[in-house]
């Protein structure tokens, strides 16, 4: 799948630049153009990958490039305004040649939070290709402002894209590690599932093609409805052996290619899928009541077993209870054999629900907070009124 990538904000133009060298790293191929959009300059200057020119400062007559503060409200406004500039770098996208557009964007911050839905409305009105958003949730100890930020720009972004896919930071932050290094593994994790995802089909000179091709137009299919989506993973190693044979921990064989045990490799398709689905997900959801699923597996051709892959997308299909599961394999020569399960239109979705609840807690919370500031300010000043005389 061909996708213009669009980083909206700091955590959005990390991902993206991220996304760009998994692309080198991996020859995928998935990033057509990548473009960053923020109104801090320094956050701009530290991506490494996206093109200088692809770099877009907005709010400039606002913010003096310095951010906004984790103002979301204002995040909209000047992206609202600037959107022209933001369009101007878009214009150099050859846009015949891409499958959708992907917006990024955390949601906790300012500038994307607030921006990415201002400029998927936008770009929904003027363009007939699919509009995605991949938000980021805070984690819950980031704070009420946060929080209320998410809360309020998820609401606006899944009304404004064809389909929000979610990664939740919460369920992925680890206990000791430091904020930068717990961001990057967490931009690998992103990276890591959706490369898969939206490279499957891809194929390059010398390549083997898939026995069951998944191709973009499988992906748009499963994401089109709109609503929220989220993604399962899991994987095995496969080591090479310098014999000339796979040799693999995935179908426990000690020989060669001739030892490979079809039912044996089936049972672990099937396992795999399990634990893609019912394991970690991007965004923790009851699988039951999905509308629609993909599932893809990706590794060596050998252990990419046709009945395994059936009998995996049966069980998704009984999971979910969903008429609509699509599946394929994506031949790869990395050492793993792996499974991403694409789960759209979810909506039993506690993290979702609990998200609203201290948003609206923190919002009440401000209310006061200003109510009860105005109060005592009244009362510092009031006791000297009747003796001084205020300048104008």
């Amino acid at each position: 799948m061909k996708l213009a990538m669009i980083g909206f904000g700091q955590a959005g133009g990390k991902i993206v630049d991220r996304f760009l060298e998994y692309d080198d790293r991996t020859n995928s191929g998935i990033v057509r153009a990548a473009i960053a959009v923020n109104s801090a300059k320094a956050d701009l200057i530290g991506l490494d990958n996206i093109p200088q020119e692809n770099r877009v400062l907005i709010g400039q007559a606002r913010v003096k490039g310095h951010g906004v503060g984790a103002d979301n409200e204002l995040g909209a406004e000047v992206a609202e305004e600037d959107i022209d500039e933001v369009q101007n770098a878009i214009d150099s996208i050859p846009t015949h040649e891409v499958d959708a557009f992907l917006i990024v964007a955390g949601m906790g911050g300012g500038t994307g939070s607030g921006g990415a839905p201002v400029l998927a409305k936008h770009l929904k009105r003027i363009y007939t290709i699919p509009v995605y958003g991949l938000g980021v949730l805070p984690g819950t100890d980031e704070g009420g402002i946060y929080t209320l930020n998410a809360a309020r720009s998820f609401q606006t972004f899944v009304r404004e894209v064809d389909n929000l896919l979610v990664f939740d930071n919460d369920s992925w932050r680890q206990t000791g590690e430091s904020v930068e290094g717990g961001y990057d593994q967490i931009n690998e994790e992103i990276v890591r599932r959706f490369g898969i995802l939206f490279g499957a089909g891809e194929v390059g000179d010398g390549q083997e093609v898939a026995e069951s091709v998944v191709d973009s137009s499988e992906i748009i299919n499963t994401l089109s409805g709109g609503g929220v989506s989220t993604v399962g993973f899991a994987s095995e190693e496969v080591e090479l052996n310098t014999g000339g044979g796979l040799l693999s921990r995935f179908t426990g064989d000690t020989g060669g290619d001739d030892n490979l045990d079809a039912a044996n490799t089936t049972n672990r398709i099937t396992s795999l899928v399990r634990k893609a689905a019912l394991g970690r997900l991007t965004l923790p959801c009851e699988v039951e009541g999905t509308e629609r699923a993909l599932l893809v597996l990706s590794g060596p051709s050998e252990y990419l077993n046709r009945k395994g892959i059936e009998r995996g997308r049966k069980w998704l299909e009984e999971e979910t209870g969903s008429m609509e599961v699509r599946g394929g394999d994506f031949p790869r020569g990395e050492p793993e054999v792996a499974a991403a399960i694409l789960l759209s239109g979810v909506t039993n979705v506690p993290r979702i629900k609990r998200l609203q609840q201290v948003a609206i807690e923190a919002q009440d919370n401000i209310d006061d907070i200003q109510r009860e500031s105005e109060e005592n300010l009244e009362e510092l000043v009031e006791d000297d009124e009747d003796e001084l005389e205020p300048l104008f």
